[in-house]
């Protein structure tokens, strides 16, 4: 039931994207929608540190609640904004902050929901909700703003937060925090991230590989519409394509992935991911492209959810909340910096050459960082075991 009401909520969360962009482009055209964007995702990179304390220094079930109903109350409040960019920057960065402290919550809430079942299997069905609602959002975002307009777009996300409202309600289970003699940090987040070999070289290398990845979306326009010469529908099906792959990827692959292998599977899935994109330009005909963007597809979904699962294993519960906020915090600012940066690789290289490169690097980083995680295990138990033990 949580996972449907994921899908929902993310289905939601990409028909605003599409409204949100509309909107802003045409109060300020040019850069009304990079900067709309900038102020959406930019609290999971600036508050991550406080929405990881608050969701692991109160009980985990209300925060998830209370978040969903203030994104509730912020989208439609936006659906309702006219007249200025000012106002939408702002109930942007509101809408940010519900979905930074949000995702922390539903990440912390996996575990206590799974109970005895695999992490793996229900990081899986999560993801693959998630990705459900990366394929269906856009072309639902964009036949609504097209019908009704973006004020109806935007009262359609209002309404998807009240679906995970209503899951979450159902819920018997409770994340309650754990007491300790010492006030948690909001910085901790970092500290867990990183004070740790095996989780020091997944988390970086896995943030590295985002960056390529990130920087290569751009190239993904340029490379259908300019150097393939096909319509913006060939692009709607590549990315399509991409997105109905990282279903099986979520559910199919990294469920059978043993515990041990997680962190490298993790790294081998972002390797798969940049070489489909280094791959497809090598022969510049879009049936080829079609066929190597499903392999991306594919080591996306099983990386995102191996990455979760490996944060799940060896992060102590009551720490749940801080890691994934910092996790998000690094991935977001990642993606902020890369998507800039791909825009003026384009320009530069074009778009076949930004896939090379991006995707090339990418590839080798996850491939490198596989190779790092697996030469030397780490010594003694993972962080989870030694703090559930102390």
């Amino acid at each position: 039931m949580v996972a449907g009401a994921i899908g929902v909520s993310a289905t939601g969360d990409f028909v605003a994207l599409i409204a949100l962009g509309l909107r802003a482009n045409d109060l300020w055209e040019g850069v009304g929608v990079s900067v709309v964007f900038i102020s959406l995702w930019a609290p999971a990179a600036l508050l991550a540190g406080h929405a990881g304390l608050i969701v692991d220094r109160f009980e985990t079930w209300s925060v998830a609640i209370a978040a969903s109903l203030f994104q509730c109350v912020v989208a439609a409040a936006l659906a309702f904004t006219t007249g200025s960019i000012a106002p939408l920057l702002v109930l942007s960065a509101l809408l940010g902050v519900g979905l930074t402290i949000a995702q922390s919550a539903e990440f912390a809430l996996v575990p206590v929901l799974a109970g005895r079942r695999s992490l793996g299997r229900a990081n899986g069905l999560v993801e693959s909700a998630r990705s459900l609602g990366f394929v269906v959002g856009p072309l639902a975002g964009g036949a609504l703003a097209t019908a009704l307009g973006t004020r109806a777009a935007m009262l359609v996300d209002s309404a998807s937060f009240l679906a995970i409202t209503g899951a979450l309600a159902t819920l018997a289970v409770r994340r309650e925090p754990v007491r300790t003699d010492s006030p948690p940090r909001a910085r901790e987040g970092l500290d867990l991230l990183f004070g740790e070999r095996t989780l020091a070289i997944t988390v970086t290398a896995g943030t590295l590989t985002l960056v390529f990845m990130s920087a290569s979306i751009p190239a993904d326009f340029v490379y259908v519409t300019a150097d393939l010469g096909k319509s913006a529908l060939a692009l709607g099906l590549v990315l399509t394509l991409w997105a109905a792959a990282m279903l099986a990827g979520s559910l199919v692959v990294a469920p059978r992935v043993p515990s041990h292998a997680v962190a490298a599977g993790a790294l081998l899935a972002a390797s798969l991911q940049g070489f489909s994109k280094f791959a497809a330009p090598f022969w510049m005909v879009f049936p080829f492209m079609c066929f190597c963007y499903p392999f991306g597809g594919l080591g996306h979904g099983a990386k995102n959810t191996l990455f979760r699962t490996l944060l799940h294993e060896r992060i102590a519960p009551e720490r749940h909340g801080r890691a994934f906020a910092a996790y998000n915090g690094l991935r977001n600012g990642a993606e902020l910096i890369a998507l800039a940066a791909g825009g003026a690789l384009v320009a530069a290289i074009g778009g076949a050459g930004t896939l090379w490169l991006a995707g090339g690097a990418a590839g080798i980083v996850g491939l490198a960082g596989a190779a790092l995680v697996t030469s030397r295990r780490a010594p003694g138990q993972s962080a989870a075991a030694r703090a559930n033990a102390s």
